[in-house]
């Protein structure tokens, strides 16, 4: 669901919701989201009705997702505070990054919003890097920023989640806040589990990001909650260079593992061929 305000003919302002193809405004704005209709189902009924209806909806969210998403190019997916200010250092960086990542040949994928946001949206279009945005429905939601140039508004965190990943060859990530954290802490757990390789994972910001690294390496590591092998996961950088060298050295790494593995099959294959030969021949 998005949201945007406009005037009514007496000058009051008005708040507009889209829900999928609908548009809601006055009284029929309502205050819940999707995601709360589905996590706050209080009575079992609304397991054994509602809830099996809203899978297909859930449904519906994914194929929009593929269907609309299949033809980007390699892309690196932004995260950051919607809270920041177009001034603050984090958003001179992020839009300075979004150029960069443009110039390098990577669409860049944000959460629609504003703030770091909408920076890194706008350093990516004025470059004449694609810009995406993947917005969701929220109670205080503020709309799909002006330099999103591909847009789709998701009402399930989980749906949008897959999107960033799925379609993103890295993950940089400013100061945010939980949001922030959610997709940081995501993308390095399918890192370490193996559920996604050669995915880097770019912190930028060394001052406000300091404070966590130094605990998770104090209180985590020293505590054996995870392995010290874990924290170079992480790239650390204010350097805005750095972080897409970091990410076109990383997909070049992860491209040359793919064609050794294919050259690997392809020569297993003759093998056994020649074999399966050698042995027609002899019998």
């Amino acid at each position: 669901m998005s949201e945007s305000n406009g005037q009514e003919a007496d000058g009051v302002l008005r708040r507009d919701r889209h829900r999928g193809a609908g548009l809601l405004r006055r009284s029929t704005v309502g205050g819940s989201t999707a995601d709360q209709r589905l996590l706050d189902s209080p009575q079992r009924s609304d397991w054994k009705t509602r809830d099996a209806w809203r899978a297909l909806r859930i449904l519906s969210e994914f194929v929009e997702g593929f269907d609309t998403l299949s033809d980007l190019p390699s892309a690196v997916s932004v995260f950051g505070s919607a809270r920041s200010r177009p001034d603050s250092p984090e958003c001179r960086m992020a839009e300075a990054l979004g150029g960069a990542l443009a110039r390098a040949g990577y669409a860049v994928i944000t959460g629609g919003g504003p703030g770091v946001m909408a920076a890194a949206n706008r350093g990516t279009r004025e470059a004449g890097g694609l810009s995406v945005g993947l917005g969701i429905e929220l109670p205080f939601e503020q709309g799909i920023n002006d330099w999103v140039d591909l847009a789709i508004e998701f009402r399930y965190f989980f749906a949008r989640k897959t999107m960033f990943v799925k379609y993103a060859q890295a993950f940089v990530v400013l100061p945010g806040g939980f949001g922030t954290m959610d997709e940081l802490f995501e993308a390095l757990t399918l890192v370490q589990t193996g559920k996604v390789t050669r995915f880097p994972v770019v912190l930028m910001g060394v001052d406000y990001w300091r404070g966590l690294l130094d605990w998770l390496r104090d209180t985590m590591v020293a505590d054996g909650k995870i392995g010290a092998i874990d924290l170079d996961l992480i790239c650390l950088t204010d350097d805005v260079n750095t972080a897409v060298r970091h990410i076109v050295e990383a997909e070049a790494l992860l491209s040359a593992d793919q064609e050794a593995v294919r050259e690997e099959a392809v020569a297993v294959a003759a093998a056994e061929r020649r074999a399966a030969a050698d042995e027609g021949g002899r019998g």
